[in-house]
């Protein structure tokens, strides 16, 4: 079986149920013709015990893993590639295995880089601020948290596209975070998932947890569990999928990990760091030790969700469904871990000795001596994988722009009902994913955070491949701009350079178009 050249499937994959045919047919041209007869009679009997489990109608399976805080180079295929080079490469042999059985997009963006609108937007293909939810929703307990002027999600204003996915026929699961309002304090069941287009719900009742023994809701119940979170959650999703196996199902199973708090972790997630020195990014007066510290459990942490990835394609494939189910992996947004001398996501938090370091960082105005509001590209940027047997080619790599807010029309031409997506600002990425290029494909992409939370600031953005532009509509000073040609990691704010002052004018014009798009009319 050397020369396997004339067939499409890579020999890295015949191991896999729904391969294992197409290897059986590569073996037959070895076979002399006196045994072809016994060996085709094997083969119909091995076809019809590896064939795709079947379901009451074509539509394929869906499965999305959605994680928390998950940089894009948290994912080894994505450092090895060379789109990161100061950070170390981390152990994800699963996210690996599904970006060689899939796709993978290498400019894939969030709209607003904090957990709540985050997940906002990618749940309903809207931008958060149409749905009013600016900053982080702070559940019951927290400080933050106001009984009399609670944020959520409202299922009489909007649609997920799990709705969707449920009138078409499809069993639905959430299991994990939803944080989109916490129905525990008002008994307001109209905050629930179940409200929104999950069938069952099994998870976090608000945004956070603890990494081991936490309270999560099962069967309607809040109850104390034992164990690690990830692990947990997994074992859920993995019931899921073994009672649904004989019906279309969409399961979404969103993790707690990498959020922090990192540890504790299992000692095989740990295992690959425990000897590391990490590469870390360089930045003046960072604090060194705390970041390469803190580096090394957000990637066990970060391993902790692959291990269990693994776990979780593992009964795909037990169930004989991996041909028939689309895998989906993306995170609600980026992370920095000492980029840009901050830790965390669009509401950064300085790593340097000196907090804040100094009146200005980077040519911006500093507002806060803890929090650093912001749209750079390490907190906007996810990874982003699909697997989609048959359709997608293995090994595809997609450079187009693309965010959460193309998840909904994406699903939606997935289960077979597009129009409820036509008058949603995404874009259905079937073609890219089919290897279809698009030259009217439109890589700009608008960004808005209103932190609320801890700190005050108004944050636009809008991107180009070449250009970003950010405006704070709330503290003078702190407008940025960034050639993205020259300057990828965003470390020269060029908004007062005379030679940019042609190019800020145009984006700022589309910028304010955006703007009043979003505000409706007056």
């Amino acid at each position: 079986m050397d020369d396997m050249s004339g067939y499409d499937v890579p020999l890295s994959q015949m191991t896999h149920p729904h391969c294992l045919n197409v290897a059986l047919l590569m073996m037959i041209d070895l076979i002399p013709r006196d045994a072809l007869s016994v060996v085709l009679l094997g083969c119909v009997c091995f076809v019809g015990i590896t064939s795709p489990r079947s379901t009451t109608a074509a539509k394929p399976n869906v499965v999305m893993v959605l994680t928390d805080d998950q940089a894009p180079w948290a994912f080894a295929e994505a450092v090895r590639s060379g789109q990161f080079d100061d950070v170390p490469i981390p152990s994800t042999p699963n996210m690996d295995r599904l970006a060689a059985e899939g796709a993978v997009f290498r400019n894939f963006f969030c709209t607003t880089p904090v957990c709540s609108p985050a997940r906002a937007t990618l749940m309903t293909g809207r931008y958060a601020s149409e749905l009013g939810i600016k900053d982080f929703i702070p559940q019951p307990g927290h400080k933050l948290y106001d009984p009399d002027s609670p944020v959520y999600l409202d299922p009489d204003n909007t649609v997920t596209f799990a709705e969707v996915l449920q009138q078409q026929g499809y069993k639905t699961g959430l299991v994990g975070k939803w944080h989109l309002g916490d129905w525990t304090a008002s008994g307001d069941s109209g905050k629930h998932p179940t409200q929104h287009g999950f069938d069952s719900f099994m998870g976090l009742t608000g945004g956070g947890t603890t990494p081991n023994n936490p309270e999560l809701e099962l069967n309607g119940k809040v109850q104390q569990f034992e164990g690690l979170t990830t692990d947990i959650l997994t074992d859920h999703a993995i019931d899921f999928v073994e009672q649904n196996a004989d019906q279309p199902f969409f399961l979404c199973l969103s993790t707690r990990a990498p959020h922090g708090r990192w540890l504790p972790v299992a000692p095989e997630d740990w295992q690959p760091y425990e000897e590391m020195d990490p590469t870390i990014p360089q930045y003046p007066n960072l604090d060194n030790n705390w970041v390469r510290k803190k580096m090394k459990e957000y990637l066990a942490s970060t391993s902790g969700v692959d291990r269990n990835l693994g776990r979780l394609l593992q009964t795909l494939d037990d169930q004989n469904l991996t041909f028939n189910t689309v895998v989906i992996f993306t995170s609600d947004h980026g992370f920095n871990m000492g980029h840009h001398g901050i830790w965390h996501k669009g509401n950064g938090i300085w790593a340097t000795k000196q907090k804040p370091p100094g009146e200005l960082h980077q040519g911006t105005r500093v507002i806060s001596n803890k929090y650093r509001p912001n749209l750079y590209d390490h907190s906007l940027r996810v990874p982003a994988i699909v697997r989609w047997p048959g359709v997608v080619q293995p090994s595809t790599v997609i450079e187009a722009t693309a965010s959460h807010l193309d998840w909904f029309p994406t699903l939606c031409a997935i289960a077979g009902e597009g129009s409820s997506a036509k008058d949603l600002p995404g874009r259905d990425l079937s073609p890219l994913l089919r290897g279809k290029t698009r030259e009217d494909w439109d890589q700009t992409q608008y960004f808005e955070y209103d932190m609320i939370n801890y700190a005050v600031a108004s944050l636009r953005g809008y991107r180009t491949p070449k250009y970003k532009l950010i405006r704070d509509r709330h503290n003078e000073g702190c407008d940025e701009f960034y050639d993205l040609t020259s300057d990828p990691d965003e470390t020269v704010n060029l908004i007062r350079d005379p030679s940019s002052q042609a190019v800020i004018k145009k984006l700022d014009a589309k910028l304010r178009k955006m703007e009043e798009k979003l505000a409706g009319p007056r």
